[in-house]
């Protein structure tokens, strides 16, 4: 008789048990969790991207202000030249012949001054007795002075023509390397419109620059001094640095699109980089390293009651900016300063001390289906209607 009630009290307490697992919809209790992150020293950085082309800082386009046929060249693609070195000749065969011709009338032009003057010294003596007439004497001075500027003007003839003749021997203007050769011997040049291009030469292919196209809603962060990194396509696993030099104010507009030209140094002491190719550019608009920081997502967390477990609280704090961390049962806000925000940290300037722990974000998880199903709840969102009171209204209507 013992043994049967204790049966019977075994068999009501699993019919319990049953009932509430099966009133409960086999549900299991929902767990939430925490992430944290310590306040920290960390870097803060800022960044806009582009691309540019690279160029030598200084290039030099090397023409000819005479025409005339090629009749030597002395330097190719990628010569090294120095400054006055002779890298081309043009043919003189005319130029010196326009010498001889203005030598010539100089020395006719002499000639006439020499007659002038004599023959005006002639009549200025007359005159000064009063044996010529004032016009005759007038005369002879006009054509005097006639001739002194036949003389001169025939001396500039000269000059110009020795000035040609010393414009078809090309020198290099600069000390540095030829980049690119536009003529071949034997092929005539001709200035009278425009300076022909003979070469183009690079004064220091050690020191480069990048002249990058940012686009205007990015030009208010570029300032001269900040730090660049930049990859080309040629050496794709190479990171090259520089500096922002120069922000140029004229805007280039090409289809509706509106980028400034930023120029950028980049030292090339390898000379790895070469005219022409193509950069890659990250500008670091802004830079602090070293400071206290969070996860900006640190200062958008608060708690809400459904969150809280069983004897949890909040203490709140009055501030623009807030943090939180859990002590125990106590999610406890923190009023901070915040600084420098690049969207993923934020600058701790005061408020709380390095190396605590603050809520960053929340994981709820549990809640499993009698199905074994599991759902991960959020408890700001509006929750699905508990089935058991359909279940127990079909209960009772069988």
């Amino acid at each position: 008789m013992k043994n049967k009630k204790i049966w019977i009290g075994v068999g009501a307490v699993v019919l319990i048990i049953l009932a509430y697992f099966l009133l409960s919809g086999g549900k299991k209790e929902e767990k939430v969790s925490f992430d944290t992150a310590k306040v920290e020293k960390l870097n803060i950085s800022t960044s806009i991207t582009a691309t540019g082309t690279i160029e030598p800082v200084t290039s030099v386009t090397v023409g000819t202000q005479v025409s005339g046929i090629v009749s030597k060249l002395y330097v190719d693609y990628n010569s090294v030249v120095k400054k006055g070195q002779v890298i081309a000749e043009l043919d003189k065969t005319n130029l010196i012949s326009e010498l001889n011709t203005a030598k010539a009338n100089l020395s006719s032009a002499q000639s006439t001054l020499n007659y002038e003057l004599a023959n005006y010294n002639r009549f200025k003596t007359l005159y000064d007795k009063g044996l010529v007439s004032a016009d005759d004497y007038e005369n002879a001075k006009l054509s005097y002075d006639k001739a002194r500027q036949s003389v001169a003007s025939s001396r500039e003839s000269v000059q110009k023509a020795q000035t040609n003749l010393g414009y078809a021997t090309i020198t290099s203007p600069i000390d540095g390397v030829v980049l690119s050769k536009s003529v071949e011997e034997g092929q005539t040049v001709a200035a009278s419109f425009n300076t022909p291009e003979l070469f183009t030469i690079a004064q220091d292919l050690t020191n480069m620059r990048v002249i990058a196209d940012i686009d205007e809603a990015d030009i208010g962060g570029v300032k001269e001094g900040q730090r660049v990194t930049f990859t080309v396509d040629a050496f794709p696993d190479d990171s090259f640095e520089g500096s922002v030099t120069q922000v140029r104010q004229q805007a280039t507009t090409e289809s509706n699109v509106v980028t400034y030209e930023v120029v950028i140094s980049a030292p090339n002491n390898d000379l790895k980089l070469k005219p022409g190719l193509t950069a890659n550019v990250t500008i670091f608009t802004l830079e602090k390293n070293g400071v206290m920081a969070v996860p900006a997502k640190a200062l958008r967390f608060t708690p809400n009651e459904l969150l809280l477990s069983k004897g949890e609280q909040i203490d709140d704090c009055e501030g623009d900016h807030k943090v939180w961390t859990k002590e125990g049962n106590t999610f406890k806000a923190h009023k901070v300063e915040v600084g420098t925000s690049n969207g993923m940290l934020t600058e701790i300037v005061s408020g709380i001390s390095e190396g605590t722990e603050v809520l960053v974000d929340f994981n709820i998880s549990g809640g499993e289906a009698a199905g074994g199903e599991q759902q991960a709840s959020n408890p700001f969102m509006p929750r699905p209607r508990n089935n058991n009171k359909q279940n127990n209204q079909q209960q009772k209507k069988q």
